[in-house]
């Protein structure tokens, strides 16, 4: 056993209740707070998201909107270009 005394050896009864009493609080609260964060999580809208940390915009017109093509049609050209060098 250790010869350390504990850091609680000099709280009274009602201070050792009364700390007892915050640890089941902070506990019942975590629980509160993860149910709100979860359902918070539920109704997240990542364009709303989107809209607050890069402001309003259309995703829809240049320079934002997606690209006609994902790039693959132009990777197979120049694949085909390098079968035809060998």
């Amino acid at each position: 056993m250790s010869s350390e005394t504990s850091s609680l050896a000099d709280w009274t009864p009602e201070q050792i209740a009364q700390g007892k009493r915050w640890v089941q609080a902070w506990k019942e609260a975590g629980e509160v707070m993860e149910q709100l964060r979860r359902d918070e999580l539920r109704r997240f809208d990542a364009g709303r998201a989107l809209e607050f940390l890069c402001g309003p915009a259309d995703y829809r017109v240049p320079p934002r909107a997606p690209k006609p093509t994902s790039g693959l049609v132009e990777q197979q050209s120049w694949f085909m270009k390098a079968v035809r060098r060998d």
